[in-house]
């Protein structure tokens, strides 16, 4: 019997392979879609899945005076971690952290550099699960000046040579040798954190910072018991703050506790979060995964008009059966195994593309993707049993259709196959999810482009950055003096922190015209041509001055920093505010506003513009440089300053970046959000524009003698076209209503992630309908004109 059933399944494929084919592809792009999705959502959702301790990242919501509002930070202080161990007996363990970036290393004369390091707690190895090659967990990094190496930093420090026991020195700090006592293997990408060394963190701690309340300038994270109570530990961290801190400072802050699982992507809303590895907002993987079972969705939906549509064609078997004595369940169990032969079909031809795409979609993402179908188990038994599902799914009413056909009716040709509601209502379902994908296609990108091309407030182009160091930075007047020289270069100057960053942020006090007025902002150290440089506008004041009276003493403050300082001062403006006591750390009575600076966006435009205030202090000096360069030969230019660069700074490596493409890097979860859900609404469309060819197709052969007729009367192609395309267009024109209103609804949601947003513009539902047109146009107009050309002596002809 099973023979037999195959036999025909095989027979009714290859007789009707117009249809089957359009099935089987349709199904195979829904099928690779989701596929595809399933692995990135995996991968995701498998960062810091290694880990067995119960570990929780311990945060902060800073709340300053004068702040736009509360800020959460991946930020602790130094005294947290052994503190809280001690108070409270849910807390089993601490581990803090430190990046130690682009570490400089010197071993018989042989340099290299570790791009990403971190200064850990000895315990670091015996909390988190990396794995260990060789050493102890317990005692590798237990004293002072002592290293872990990964696999990786070994061969590109020692090569061949067992590493262990052998001293390599920080050639940026010469007094800094460590002891290699450890190695381990590579951390895996699905890890937030990443690093190629550990180092102790007892070679830098020094007693005084158990008093560094307040300090922000590390990492926590916490083990805490199996059966911790996560509320009730975090209602007590308002008196644990009272107890360290000064009433005032306490209430400043706040504590809260992130799980590990959730570092990685769900601080989207934690600034300062420099640890955290390819962060990604985990709501866009739910997203994804919707859109993707919407492409599937509208792909079943294809077999099921198609199969429905064609019932006429398979009514004549479906009556001899039943004549003979087959059962509806048989029937109906017959049409579901043939539609999971089908899906079965989709399956491989789905595989074959997403083995030749996960390539692509990993560099696109800059992720290890891996579609392990083979030697997976559980993803091999997913996707199978997935198949079934939807095999299942799509012959479901079809096949309740077809076996519920009367052998009367059929064989007496009586047999009425009732109205295409039910298939009309399918084709809108479909139409309205790929109007509803082109919308909002439609509008990420247009957010994204206004991200990218909005005026920030300062000019960002053709800027180079070069990070320095303990070695290059005491020699950064020299560089300076040097490139302002070359015919190359039009500015330079410096910096502790890059435009694009969250800025530091600190205390400040200013004395107006009334009592002392005490808030937070964000500050920066620069040199004195920064806004020169930058091109960044001074509205009141003037610009810092490179002499003695202006270092450490003259501050530039910006507009939102300006307001701020002005509320509850009625006689003062922002020319009379110019003068006025202001400062940091005890410099407010020495130190005074100079100047006023336009507001500028020195973060994404995800973040509102906060309180700015920027200042001198060459006694400081800087952690990058930014030079700008002249006309468009940027490769000769970079040339001519990296041989500045070796001249002065010899045997020092000479980096650099570029800042647009640093602001770049800043929109790429969205540029990468935007392309993903444009290719799934172009795979929609095209999905569902096959649906469409196949009714098309369908309709014109069942009325191909009306049309004959019609020709015959005097009919034109053009008429004839018209009257094949009219329903369907109907069709389409309700889904982008239907689709509309949930499009608006949806993108205006989206939009409330960004402080600097576009309009909801009508144009473009009205370009995403029109296209929507257009495509159903073309694809029913294929069949419409091949129908209205044929020859009405065929069609009318008597068999």
């Amino acid at each position: 019997m099973l023979k037999n059933y195959l036999k025909i399944a095989f027979r009714n494929i290859w007789k009707n392979k117009v249809f089957s084919g359009i099935n089987i592809i349709g199904l195979a792009i829904g099928m690779a879609a989701c596929i595809l999705i399933m692995v990135f959502v995996f991968y995701e959702n498998s960062f810091d899945k290694i880990h067995s301790k119960n570990i929780y990242r311990l945060d902060e919501v800073q709340k300053f005076k004068g702040m736009v509002a509360p800020q959460k930070v991946a930020l602790s202080m130094f005294p947290m971690g052994p503190t809280l161990k001690n108070e409270y007996p849910e807390i089993k363990n601490f581990v803090r952290i430190r990046k130690f970036d682009n570490v400089g290393l010197l071993y018989q004369e042989k340099k290299s550099e570790l791009p990403n390091a971190l200064w850990v707690d000895s315990n670091f190895l015996e909390m988190f699960d990396y794995k260990l090659i060789d050493g102890q967990k317990q005692n590798v990094l237990k004293e002072p000046n002592t290293v872990v190496l990964s696999e990786k930093s070994v061969a590109s420090i020692f090569g061949n040579q067992n590493p262990i026991g052998k001293s390599i020195m920080h050639y940026g700090q010469d007094t800094l040798t460590f002891k290699v006592t450890g190695v381990m293997e590579n951390v895996p990408a699905n890890s937030h954190l990443q690093f190629d060394a550990l180092f102790s963190f007892s070679t830098i701690i020094r007693p005084e910072n158990m008093d560094n309340w307040g300090g922000n300038w590390l990492v926590t994270y916490l083990e805490l018991a199996p059966d911790a109570n996560i509320a009730a530990l975090e209602k007590k961290f308002p008196a644990y703050l009272g107890r360290h801190m000064s009433k005032e400072g306490a209430g400043n802050y706040e504590l809260f506790l992130q799980p590990l699982a959730d570092v990685h992507g769900k601080s989207t809303e934690i600034t300062h979060d420099y640890i955290n590895y390819q962060k990604f907002d985990r709501s866009y993987t739910y997203i994804f995964s919707v859109i993707g079972i919407i492409v599937l969705v509208i792909a079943c939906v294809n077999f099921m008009n198609l199969s429905t549509a064609r019932s006429t064609g398979r009514a004549k078997e479906v009556g001899i059966r039943k004549s003979i004595g087959a059962q509806r369940f048989q029937l109906a169990g017959q049409f579901i195994g043939e539609s999971i032969l089908l899906a079965f079909m989709a399956l491989v031809l789905a595989i074959v593309m997403v083995k030749l795409l996960i390539p692509v979609v990993s560099n696109f993402s800059q992720r290890q993707l891996d579609f392990a179908f083979f030697t997976n188990p559980s993803l091999l038994l997913g996707i199978l049993s997935g198949t079934v599902v939807i095999g299942i799914f799509s012959g479901l009413y079809p096949a309740a259709f077809l076996s519920s056909f009367q052998p009367i009716a059929v064989l007496k040709g009586t047999l009425k196959t009732g109205k295409a509601s039910f298939r009309n209502l399918l084709v809108i379902a479909q139409f309205s999810s790929a109007v509803f994908l082109i919308i909002a296609t439609g509008f990420a990108v247009k957010q994204l482009r206004y991200m990218e091309q909005k005026d920030p407030g300062f000019d960002k182009e053709q800027v180079l950055i070069i990070p320095l160091d303990s070695k290059s930075g005491p020699k950064y007047q020299a560089l300076k003096q040097e490139l302002l020289s070359s015919s190359f270069v039009s500015a330079v100057t410096g910096s502790q922190q890059r435009l694009g960053n969250n800025l530091h942020q600190t205390g400040v006090t200013f004395h107006g015209d009334g009592p002392q007025k005490e808030i937070a902002s964000s500050q920066v150290v620069v040199d004195p041509d920064y806004l020169s440089l930058y091109k960044i506008k001074i509205i009141a004041g003037r610009n810092f001055r490179d002499d003695a009276a202006d270092n450490a003493k003259a501050y530039i403050v910006n507009e939102s920093l300006a307001k701020e300082l002005l509320k509850d001062q009625p006689k003062l403006t922002l020319q009379t505010l110019v003068g006025k006591h202001f400062g940091f750390s005890g410099m407010d009575s020495a130190g005074v506003i100079v100047g006023v600076a336009k507001d500028f966006n020195f973060n994404s435009l995800h973040h509102k513009i906060e309180t700015l205030c920027l200042f001198n202090q060459k006694d400081w000096g800087y952690g990058e440089m930014s030079v700008r360069i002249k006309g468009k030969d940027a490769k000769q230019a970079i040339a001519g300053i990296q041989g500045v660069w070796n001249n002065i700074v010899p045997g020092q490596e000479f980096k650099y970046s570029f800042l647009d493409d640093h602001f770049a890097t800043l929109y790429k979860a969205d540029s990468q959000v935007s392309e993903i859900v444009g290719i799934l609404a172009g795979m929609a469309i095209f999905v569902s524009c096959l649906g469409l060819f196949g009714l098309a197709s369908y309709s014109a052969e069942r009325r191909i003698k009306e049309i004959g007729v019609r020709k015959v009367m005097g009919a034109s192609v053009a008429g004839i076209v018209a009257l094949l395309s009219k329903d369907f267009l109907k069709l389409v024109i309700a889904s982008i209503i239907i689709a509309s209103p949930v499009a608006w609804w949806a993108v205006s949601t989206w939009l409330k992630d960004f402080a600097y947003r576009i309009d909801i513009e009508w144009w473009i539902f009205l370009l995403a309908g029109a296209l929507s047109v257009v495509v159903a146009l073309l694809t029913i107009s294929f069949q419409s004109i091949k129908a209205a050309l044929t020859n009405p002596v065929k069609s009318l002809r008597s068999e």
